[in-house]
């Protein structure tokens, strides 16, 4: 069974975020933003949006970051503490999918 932190807001955005946390160490984040209406949009859309993976650290964030940028991959949230506190970077998959590299 997960357990869920507090909600956090960004009042700015309009967005609005659970964490659901499983003793395994898995996260699943729900996630809601008051413009996103369209499936398909490319920039933000609905359902799956994205996938994260835990890197251990900035460094490895940083390193795996520009790795895939000399291999050619989108960089489409360059590496920066957001504002739930992750540091993370943000790239497109072969496919558009979004993946998040987190520290």
């Amino acid at each position: 069974m997960g357990k869920s932190n507090q909600k956090y807001t960004n009042p700015i955005k309009g967005f609005e975020s659970y964490f659901i946390s499983f003793e395994s160490g898995k996260n699943l984040e729900l996630m809601r933003k008051q413009t996103v209406n369209k499936p398909l949009d490319t920039e933000e859309r609905l359902g799956i949006t994205h996938i994260a993976f835990k890197l251990g650290s900035k460094d490895a964030v940083l390193s795996l970051t520009e790795t895939l940028r000399s291999d050619g991959f989108c960089i489409v949230g360059e590496p920066r503490t957001s504002g739930d506190g992750y540091f993370e970077s943000v790239i497109f998959d072969v496919e558009g999918n979004r993946i998040e590299l987190l520290a």
